[in-house]
């Protein structure tokens, strides 16, 4: 039986594996973030307290548990906040993961890391796992140079680069595209958002598939794990009003460049899949089931 750790485990993606192993099983499995444990099952795995920027506390708790994978969650993820706190930005999102590879080269773990579609320049998307990376931000930059640093690393790993994940759990620190359009759209709010760029969402159960499939199969190398359909950020938040039969008419649709954002994002991204769904057998869901299985988690919450 396997050991699997996780580091961001109070993150969307970290509480959608947590959930996942516990439905499933097999594993043993310990869930791993700074801090109190927000998700609401306490049984059935072991929780640690682990800030990833303590080296000193990571290689004690890895040392103790001893896992056969890592899969690395925790990053910094806001791209404009990314942009404003550089050093914070790169001791959580480049200096994390380099203590973490000097730990798993040593014990011969692999490393399952989660990257970003944020690492291309957005010039000529959908994107390939040897497409070659140009990041306009300082996140896109910190990912990149983590991946390079797993790239030269001696572990074993499996990179999987995302896009706009979207889901939700029952303590949520932030929330996502898609839970916000949905929640200003039904107290009638009016929304700008941006029609000239394009993204590929992602459900956080396809993700958090993916995350185990690599670690199952092995995984080594890079691979995309995205969702499967392409559109616009209006178009997505058009689909989202489609969905839950919400007013449309409140979509203004403006340039990206009149939002005076501090980062710069790409226009158009996106991943071919065929590798991941090759190698790894990930069956991501179209979008408007992804809205499906949210607001069936929705009901059942309410």
């Amino acid at each position: 039986m396997k050991t699997i750790l996780i580091t961001g485990s109070n993150g969307l993606l970290g509480q959608k594996i947590t959930e996942k192993i516990l439905k499933e099983g097999g594993v043993n499995f310990i869930a791993t973030s700074k801090g109190e444990n927000r998700f609401p099952v306490k049984e059935g795995y072991i929780y640690a307290d682990m800030d990833i920027l303590n080296p000193d506390q990571v290689k004690t708790v890895i040392e103790k548990y001893k896992p056969d994978a890592i899969i690395h969650t925790a990053a910094m993820t806001n791209v404009d906040t990314c942009e404003d706190q550089k050093e914070l930005a790169f001791d959580l999102n480049v200096k994390s993961v380099i203590n973490l590879i000097a730990i798993c080269e040593q014990l011969d773990i692999q490393l399952v890391h989660l990257s970003t579609d944020f690492i291309f320049d957005g010039e000529d998307g959908p994107y390939d796992e040897e497409a070659a990376p140009n990041p306009l931000s300082y996140y896109g930059e910190t990912k990149l140079l983590a991946e390079e640093a797993i790239k030269n690393s001696k572990c074993k790993w499996a990179i999987l680069r995302t896009i706009i994940v979207y889901g939700i759990v029952s303590d949520m620190s932030r929330s996502n595209i898609v839970l916000w359009a949905k929640g200003a759209l039904e107290k009638g709010q009016p929304l700008n958002i941006v029609n000239d760029q394009w993204r590929m969402p992602t459900l956080a159960e396809d993700l958090a598939d993916i995350c185990l499939l690599a670690v199952n199969h092995n995984a080594q190398g890079v691979f995309n794990a995205s969702g499967k359909d392409m559109m616009s950020i209006s178009e997505l938040v058009a689909r989202v009003a489609d969905f839950w039969h919400l007013d449309k008419g409140l979509i203004n649709e403006i340039s990206a460049d009149t939002l005076n954002q501090t980062a710069k994002r790409p226009v158009r991204t996106g991943f071919i899949l065929d590798k991941a769904m090759t190698d790894l057998n990930y069956q991501p869901h179209s979008f408007e089931e992804g809205l499906g299985i949210l607001d069936q988690q929705l009901k059942e919450r309410n």
